[in-house]
């Protein structure tokens, strides 16, 4: 098998566990911050082990760079938190697609991160791909949880979008799995806190299902996605990424009968189609 093949296989693998990473957020019936803490706990964990056994070396050559590792994992936390929170109130379709607008943020944010030029067909992306978040909202209201769950997506998007422009920054200097482990470190030790407050009551199923988010949904799926990076562009793992949100809302038709409605389905077709439209364009730019 050539190393594009096994690289895309890689990727289709870790963007399958990523789409049905959100799935535990119907499972567990916990306080999203406490599902991120034990998400992160894990994932950092195994992160660590897998970095020893390689023998990388993960020591950081600046010591601002230990600062913004410390600003990308606290991102991090705020980014799963408001995932999380998001398919909680809502559905598990309404997080991963309203989630899915993460690169209409980046078109506007890159321009000032990288003095890159904005395109009016960026500006024509955004408005067309807002149209279809609106169309998932049933009835525009802040009580309305629908309504609720589409913002806290969009927030989740946004931050995840803020994360993707620093990773992008640091990736250059150092391995994906070494940011990786920073950053859940981090978001670990930042969580704790607030969940200690929640003080949330764990039952061993509870537990067996962190340990599965974080290890499998998160640590493996993290370091086959950044393997499979090594054969393939990065442009053609963002357009295989735009199947995370297929993926997890055909799980949850199946597995916890969740099934969009028509308006979702339609509005989600036109966030992807964007998402995708988007990625080939960059491809060839």
């Amino acid at each position: 098998m050539k190393p594009q093949q096994t690289g895309i296989i890689k990727i289709h693998i870790a963007v399958f566990l990523f789409g049905l990473s959100g799935l535990f957020g119907k499972l567990l019936v916990l306080p999203a911050m406490s599902i991120v803490l034990g998400r992160v706990f894990f994932s950092s964990i195994l992160l660590l082990l897998i970095l020893l056994f390689l023998k990388k070396d993960f020591k950081l050559k600046h010591q601002r760079d230990y600062f913004y590792l410390f600003v990308m994992g606290v991102v991090l936390a705020a980014h799963w938190s408001t995932f999380f929170k998001s398919i909680q109130v809502s559905t598990v379709a309404i997080g991963l697609l309203t989630f899915s607008t993460f690169p209409v943020f980046v078109t506007f944010m890159e321009p000032y991160f990288f003095k890159e030029k904005i395109k009016i067909t960026d500006i024509v992306i955004a408005i067309i791909t807002f149209f279809g978040v609106f169309l998932v909202i049933p009835k525009f209201e802040l009580g309305n949880n629908l309504t609720q769950g589409v913002l806290w997506g969009i927030m989740s998007g946004f931050t995840y979008a803020i994360l993707s422009l620093l990773n992008r920054k640091y990736v250059k200097e150092y391995s994906g799995l070494v940011i990786a482990f920073y950053e859940q470190l981090v978001a670990t030790i930042v969580l704790m806190p607030f969940v200690l407050i929640q003080k949330p009551s764990l039952q061993t199923n509870d537990i067996l299902l962190l340990i599965l988010l974080g290890t499998v949904f998160t640590g493996i799926s993290h370091s086959l996605f950044i393997s499979g990076l090594q054969y393939i562009k990065t442009q053609t793992a963002g357009i295989l990424s735009s199947l995370e949100p297929v993926y997890g809302i055909l799980f949850a038709a199946f597995l916890i009968q969740e099934i969009p409605s028509f308006k979702e389905i339609l509005g989600g077709l036109i966030i992807l189609s964007m998402v995708l439209y988007s990625s080939f364009c960059r491809k060839q730019t």
